[in-house]
Formats: C-alpha cells, structure tokens, sequence
C-alpha cells in the first residue's frame, strides 16, 4: 500500500454546504480527496444542489442551524462558515435569521475551531462596504454602511462576523482566513433568489420585461462561479489573517448587463425602470491586488462565458 493511501483525510466542516457556493465548494473539496462534513438547515440551501455527493463515503450531510450549539465528533482539521441568506430577498425575508446567523452562528462555529484548532474560513462579503465612497474598494476601506436601513442586517451581520473572527485570531490564536466575496454567479444559484444575473435570466427566458433599477448606470463586478471557488481553496492553503477581496474587477453596469443577457438569449424582451431600492451601492468593483499577489489568483473566466454557461444551465431547468 502506498505510504499516502494511509494518511488519514483531512476533514472539513462546511456550513452553507448546500448553497449555491457551498455546493460548489463541496465539489471542489471532494475531488481534491477530503473528507468533507456539510452543515446546512436549508432556509436557502437546496438538497438537489448537493444529491449527487451523498452516496460519496468521503461526504456527510448534517441538517442543522449553526446558531445553535455545534457538536461534532472526531478531527476536524478547516472549518468554512458560508451559512446565511446572500441575496437581498432572502435576508429581507429572514432579517432576524441572517443576524443570528452572521453573530450566533460565527460564535458558535469559531468555538468549534477552538475546540478542533482547525484553520477556519469565513465567508464575508462586498456588503461590508456598503454604497461605497472609494472606488475600487480595497481591503483597509473601511466602508459607507447604514447599520439600521433595510440592507443592514446582512451587511451589519458580515461586519460583526468579521470583528469576531479576528478577535478569536488575535485572543485565542485561531488560524483565521476572510474571504470578501463580491458578487459570484453560474449554476445552481435560485431562479427566484433576487440577485441581477437569475433575475434577467428568468425574465429573458419567460420574456417578461426585464426590471432596471433606476437608470441602470450603477455598476456591479460579476466573478463566475469556478473562479471564485478556486480562490477559495487557494486562501484555505494561504499564509496570512488578513481579509482579502475575492471577486472580477471586471466592471459593467447594470443597463449593460441586462441587454448583455437580452442579446444571448435572443429574448424578445424590453427593458423597464422602477426606483432603486435604499441604499442600493452606486458602485461595486473589487481590487484584487492582494489576492493576485498573496494567492496568485485572477479570474479566468470573462462575463459573457460565464453568462452563456448560467444560461444554458437555466434553459436546461435548472438542475444542478
């Protein structure tokens, strides 16, 4: 027997596993030969995004809310915290869940880490900047947040989980990892979730009018799925505390984007305005500079490519 073949696996404790990123990371984890424990109450999460890895021996699937006590037995070597609400219609709809789930939830799953001493992962977001006064935004901007406007709950919930996973590092010397995820798209995101891209999908596709908000001059940077993930497993193998942007410094607006979406699907969809939502960011646009330079890590994958692939992911009936 191969001296490799009885090292044990490494295992890893994925929160949000069945998400849209999640399920992703889940895959990437599996094929790279962990062991990988996926923790997920499905308030978001989808059971079709994550079917296919079941009967894996290296995969497990525990349903349970992470704001409430965790328990979990054996080694645990990482531990990756992406359980929550991500879209704007999920965390209006769960505010209260999506506050717990950014504080209780990160206490409990930094506990977890303490009590494993396994490196762990958060999941943070571009949100933690707010509508943001510097553009690009880098990582020691400090953000333009309304703690108590509507959109609060996420950004405030990312914000504190951010404080507290730092806190963790610097008092009980968690080996802590922050991903700042700006907008991600591909397969397996909801077609109801809310968020731009699933949104004129649906639209294009069914041909509805496709809504702009506003005059659609605000810009958004779209980072495809399987770079983002890869980023992600480049940060959990990284040095260093600090958080990092992860996204496609690529910018459009959204006018852009939605007649983008309209010229690929070849919908005979128009286009409609209605008022922006508050506190709806003017500009989003990561600089990567440390992520290039620290994990040596891009994006690869353009916005059309990636669009032409979520589209025809949509059009085959969204199945994973």
């Amino acid at each position: 027997m191969n001296i490799l073949e009885k090292m044990p696996k490494k295992v890893i404790v994925i929160t949000g596993g069945a998400g849209f990123i999640g399920s992703h990371l889940c895959d990437k984890l599996i094929e790279n030969e962990y062991k990988v424990i996926c923790l997920d109450n499905f308030i978001t999460g989808r059971l079709e995004n994550i079917t296919h890895l079941l009967k894996d021996k290296n995969f497990k699937l525990l349903e349970r809310n992470v704001t409430e006590y965790i328990k979990i037995k054996g080694r645990v070597d990482y531990i990756l915290h992406f359980a929550s609400p991500a879209s704007p219609v999920d965390y209006l709809n769960h505010p209260i869940p999506t506050l717990k789930v950014g504080s209780l939830g990160t206490h409990n799953t930094l506990g977890l880490a303490k009590a494993k001493k396994a490196r762990y992962i958060l999941a943070s977001t571009s949100e933690i900047y707010g509508d943001p006064l510097v553009h690009p935004q880098r990582e020691d901007y400090y953000g333009n947040v309304n703690c108590i406007g509507p959109r609060g709950v996420y950004d405030e919930a990312k914000r504190f989980a951010e404080a507290l996973t730092m806190a963790y590092h610097r008092v009980h010397k968690i080996d802590t990892r922050i991903a700042r995820i700006f907008n991600t798209f591909g397969p397996r995101m909801r077609i109801n979730d809310g968020r731009v891209v699933p949104n004129f999908t649906h639209q294009a596709l069914s041909n509805q009018p496709l809504t702009v908000y506003g005059q659609g001059i605000q810009t958004r940077s779209f980072c495809y799925i399987s770079d983002l993930v890869e980023g992600i497993y480049r940060l959990m193998h990284s040095k260093g505390n600090e958080p990092i942007n992860l996204g496609n410094p690529g910018e459009f607006t959204v006018l852009a984007l939605a007649k983008l979406v309209l010229k690929i699907t070849r919908s005979r969809s128009k286009i409609i305005f209605k008022p922006l939502p508050a506190d709806d960011p003017k500009q989003r646009r990561p600089d990567i500079t440390k992520a290039k330079s620290i994990l040596n890590w891009r994006p690869q994958i353009e916005l059309r490519e990636g669009l032409v692939k979520t589209i025809e992911w949509f059009r085959a009936g969204s199945e994973p």
